[in-house]
C-alpha cells in the first residue's frame, strides 16, 4: 500500500474537519468535500459504523483520494439512546444546535430519570482500491444544563465522566485529546501509521 500524503476528510461537519485534522499528522494535506464542490451522501445506514464506512465510500469514489469520514453523536440513555445517529438531524429538524439541546434537557427533565449519556465515533478510512478500516470511540458522561460556548454540536449540555465541566467549557486541546472521536482516532492509529510519510 503506497504512502499517505493527502487525505480527504469526509464532512461538511466545520468542527468535525478541524478536530480531525488536528488529530492527523501535521503535514499530511488534508481536503475538504467542499473544497471538490462534493455533497453529502444520504445517510440511511443503522448505526455509526454503517454511516462512516457509508460516507468513507461515498467520498473516497468521487474524489479518488484515500478518505477518512466519521459518523457520531450523542446517546442519552433516559431517551432510549436518542438522538443517536439521528443527532444532527434533529438539530436541523428544530432548527438548530440551540434548539435541539433545549428540547432534549426538556425531554430529560420530563423522564426523571437519570441523565447517563455517551458520546459515540465511528471512524473509516477508505482507500481509492476499497480497503477500508474502522473503528469506534465512545466516551461516558451526563447531560447537564447547557454551560460553555466552546465545541460545537451538543458539547456544552455534556459534561464527561470525571469531570466537573461541559465540553463547551473545555478548552479545545482538553477536549481534543479526550473526546470520542480521540479516542477511535487513537485505535485507528496503530493500524493505519504506517502509512503516513
Amino acid at each position: 500500500m503506497y504512502k499517505i500524503d493527502k487525505i480527504l476528510i469526509g464532512t461538511h461537519n466545520k468542527g468535525k474537519f478541524k478536530e480531525i485534522s488536528d488529530l492527523l499528522p501535521e503535514k499530511l494535506e488534508k481536503i475538504s468535500p467542499i473544497d471538490l464542490g462534493i455533497e453529502s451522501p444520504k445517510e440511511d445506514g443503522k448505526t455509526f459504523l454503517e454511516n462512516s464506512e457509508l460516507k468513507a465510500n461515498f467520498f473516497c469514489n468521487k474524489s479518488k483520494l484515500v478518505t477518512l469520514s466519521d459518523d457520531s453523536g450523542l446517546e442519552i440513555d433516559c431517551l432510549d439512546g436518542q438522538p443517536g445517529i439521528f443527532s444532527s438531524r434533529w438539530a436541523a429538524e428544530f432548527g438548530g444546535f440551540d434548539n435541539a439541546m433545549k428540547e432534549i434537557l426538556k425531554k430529560v427533565k420530563k423522564t426523571n430519570k437519570d441523565k447517563k449519556a455517551q458520546f459515540v465515533c465511528s471512524l473509516t478510512i477508505q482507500w481509492p482500491d476499497g480497503k477500508k478500516i474502522s473503528e469506534i470511540g465512545t466516551i461516558k458522561g451526563n447531560i447537564s444544563s447547557k454551560k460553555g460556548n466552546n465545541g460545537f454540536g451538543y458539547d456544552p449540555i455534556f459534561k464527561p465522566k470525571g469531570h466537573k465541566i461541559t465540553f463547551g467549557q473545555m478548552k479545545y486541546n482538553k477536549k481534543l485529546g479526550m473526546d470520542h472521536r480521540y479516542i477511535a482516532y487513537k485505535k485507528l492509529e496503530k493500524k493505519i501509521k504506517t502509512y503516513f510519510r
